[in-house]
């Protein structure tokens, strides 16, 4: 005990005290404990932990963790209250007793709220960007300053709408903190008459603006308002500038209710403030000439980087206030978008939102799924995706009109009469529509999110498929040996179970292709990628071809004279466009499989083995899901191998997939002269097709006798379909 206390002693004479804010008590005395944990590290081998009575790993796991200031926002505040930081003037009302100063600053405080806005729909937390300002925290402080308060009404609207149309679409799990609000005053006293109180501030400067057009300042028109500020020659220029951005936010605002209005009625009409927006925005790009050219003092090299138009720093921000007051927001310091890349940001998002105002809501759920998919090509981000999900599934239904039931029966190729049947409250059924709105929520995510849910009900959709064909074996062996099969809800039945499997080997495909799109397969997994993608997709083309049929026998049924048979029906029976589409795609993966297997096998493709797992074990890891739901069938890594192991150059060139694949491009291009989409899919299927067709007739040819040739695969042509690239080294 006495050694103890000797050693503490020791430690306190030759540590100095540190200069802490928090000061030292009875019991407790700072010291700098820096070179006793450097002598501790010297004794650490590499791979030990200190362990004591009272510290170890557990405890160390537990502990709090101090490190840079960056990496935790809470670490540094300038001030620790909102009051404390009015009192500081750090948001002065008015801005400036110079009417000139007062304008800037106004203007400059709208720019960083258009900067921190959009950070925010970046991921980033509302208390740290749009609340960050003190002026939105305080909502009564800027009553006195009716263009600042008005503005400010808007934001906390438009925050609300946004936070409301995320949190019902449900796609706030990819980043938790969009929605939370942490107790910030999104509703201020008056905010519920935002519009009335901007258009009224609109009109004001609107007048004031007509007056500066006069000549002189003598022949200003009686009804003018008093001047924005004392420079006469700067006074429409900042009348300008000012009502592009009121006008900004009060159609913006104007978009974001439209839209939400239900069935999609609002569409048109947020269009038309869609294209005011998109107008107002050059206005505000625009202006930044003038403000950075009249904002004295500030250099004009940094500007790119600025949150405002001007350059300046606004008033009335402080990003750190928030981080005392708000438990839950997160430890991390944020940097905002500047303001030109936060106007690119607005610009794109409207322009995601007129797609979504454009679509035309059709009610097959093939051109739902085909236009969600193409729309996310454009990488929309969290509010746009958002709104387009609101759009597809309200109240249980699709654009909240279409019952699931109808939508399903449409979809399997089934007649109108179908969709008012009695057994459409069936628990598979219901159990189905919604699966199909599970699905159009997911497609509706962001690609990686979307890639783990979709592995993830792939096992709903198969599991839903086999209850319901052991319930039509179960319900319909009895009918189907007494009426041979003209029962109208076993045909019904009969139709949505092909359509069930069809859309599982379609999720599976998306699911496979996705992949690609977010790089998680290195190069010397593509082959089994492209394997397995064939396979499936050979599925989902038996599935469609099977389902034509069906639908073509249901229709030509009811017209056939008495004593037609089956075979007559089918005779004029044509293979679906959708189907040669699809073989083109199944053409071009087996080719890409066979090649790379052949590369593999005669050594001429640099494989770099995994110092981690092995191939089966990647096999698995890619396709664990799928395998789980048995998709397809009995197919396994042997299946993979025995499939590829006998691949040689030489018999690719004499059965060559890659023009089979432009032949069929060719022959069906014809059927798709109204669907552009599909014309550039084909177009870019037969230029990926071409290419590979000529590198595997120039490795066929000098590969063998060229050991220097290298070969590698880009996605220059196509997201997923690659090509090879013939070099030497």
């Amino acid at each position: 005990m006495a050694d103890k206390e000797a050693e503490e002693r020791t430690v306190g004479a030759h540590a100095p005290q540190m200069s802490s804010p928090i000061p030292s008590g009875e019991h407790t005395v700072w010291a700098d404990v820096s070179p006793l944990l450097e002598a501790a590290c010297g004794d650490l081998q590499d791979g030990e932990l200190i362990h004591g009575e009272n510290f170890n790993l557990f405890s160390a796991m537990s502990a709090l963790e101090i490190m840079d200031p960056k990496m935790d926002s809470g670490m540094i505040c300038k001030y620790y209250s909102v009051d404390e930081a009015i009192e500081n003037g750090a948001a002065p009302i008015p801005l400036s007793f110079d009417g000139t100063v007062d304008v800037q600053c106004t203007i400059d405080i709208m720019d960083h709220l258009l900067s921190c806005e959009a950070t925010w729909h970046k991921g980033h937390s509302l208390a740290q960007t749009v609340f960050s300002c003190i002026y939105l925290l305080r909502p009564d402080r800027t009553s006195s300053h009716a263009l600042l308060h008005s503005y400010c009404s808007v934001i906390r609207a438009t925050c609300k709408a946004v936070i409301a149309v995320v949190s019902d679409a449900r796609t706030h799990e990819e980043e938790d903190l969009f929605i939370m609000a942490y107790g910030l005053p999104l509703s201020g006293d008056g905010d519920e008459k935002c519009l009335s109180m901007l258009n009224a501030v609109e009109e004001t400067i609107c007048r004031q603006l007509r007056a500066c057009k006069s000549s002189l300042p003598k022949s200003r028109a009686p009804e003018a308002a008093e001047p924005l500020q004392s420079n006469f020659d700067l006074e429409e220029d900042y009348c300008r500038a000012l009502l592009c951005r009121l006008r900004f936010r009060k159609h913006f605002y104007h978009v974001l209710t439209c839209m939400r209005r239900p069935q999609g009625r609002g569409l048109e009409l947020a269009r038309k403030h869609i294209a005011s927006c998109l107008l107002e925005l050059d206005l505000i790009r625009n202006s930044s000439t003038f403000l950075s050219n009249n904002s004295f003092g500030m250099s004009k090299d940094g500007l790119e980087d600025m949150t405002t138009a001007s350059g300046r720093q606004p008033l009335g921000f402080d990003s750190s206030l928030n981080c005392r007051l708000s438990a839950p927001t997160p430890p991390r310091a944020i940097k905002l978008l500047s303001w030109k890349k936060a106007v690119d940001y607005f610009v794109k998002l409207l322009h995601d939102l007129d797609n979504i105002c454009s679509y035309s809501l059709d009610p097959l759920l093939e051109g739902v799924f085909r236009f969600v998919v193409q729309f996310q090509k454009t990488q929309p981000d969290l509010v746009a995706r958002s709104l387009l999900q609101f759009l597809l599934v309200q109240d249980g239904k699709l654009y909240g009109r279409d019952p699931l039931y109808a939508v399903i029966t449409k979809a399997a190729g089934l007649p109108e009469s179908a969709k008012n049947h009695e057994n459409q409250k069936n628990q598979y059924i219901v159990q189905l529509g919604q699966l199909v709105i599970n699905l159009l929520k997911v497609l509706c995510t962001n690609s990686a999110w979307q890639r783990r849910k979709l592995g993830k009900i792939l096992q709903d959709w198969r599991v839903i498929y086999m209850q319901m064909e052991m319930a039509f074996k179960r319900d319909f062996s009895e009918i189907l040996s007494i009426s041979n099969g003209e029962n109208a809800w076993m045909k019904i039945f009969q139709h949505i179970l092909v359509w069930v499997e069809e859309q599982t080997y379609w999720i599976s495909t998306r699911f496979l292709v996705l992949g690609f799109e977010l790089e998680l397969y290195s190069p010397s997994e593509y082959c089994m990628v492209y394997w397995y993608l064939s396979v499936v997709l050979i599925k989902l083309v038996e599935k469609i071809h099977l389902r034509a049929l069906m639908s073509n026998e249901t229709g030509k049924r009811k017209g056939k004279k008495k004593g037609a048979s089956s075979k007559d029906i089918g005779k004029d029976f044509r293979i679906p466009p959708a189907v040669s589409f699809l073989q083109c795609q199944i053409c071009l993966a087996e080719g890409l499989l066979m090649m790379l297997a052949a590369l593999r096998n005669e050594h001429m493709i640099v494989q770099s083995p995994s110092p981690f797992n092995s191939e089966y074990e990647r096999f698995f890891q890619h396709f664990e899901l799928l395998q789980k739901a048995c998709i397809p069938d009995n197919i396994t890594f042997d299946s993979y191998e025995q499939s590829t192991r006998l691949a040689r150059i030489s018999n690719l060139v004499t059965y060559n997939c890659f023009k089979d694949a432009q032949k069929i491009a060719k022959e069906v291009k014809s059927s798709f002269s109204n669907d552009p989409e599909k014309l550039a899919e084909l177009r870019r299927i037969e230029l990926v097709a071409e290419h590979n067709s000529v590198a595997l007739n120039l490795i066929h040819k000098v590969g063998a006798l060229d050991p220097s040739l290298k070969i590698s695969f880009e996605f220059n042509h196509h997201p997923y379909f690659g090509t090879a690239l013939v070099k030497r080294s």
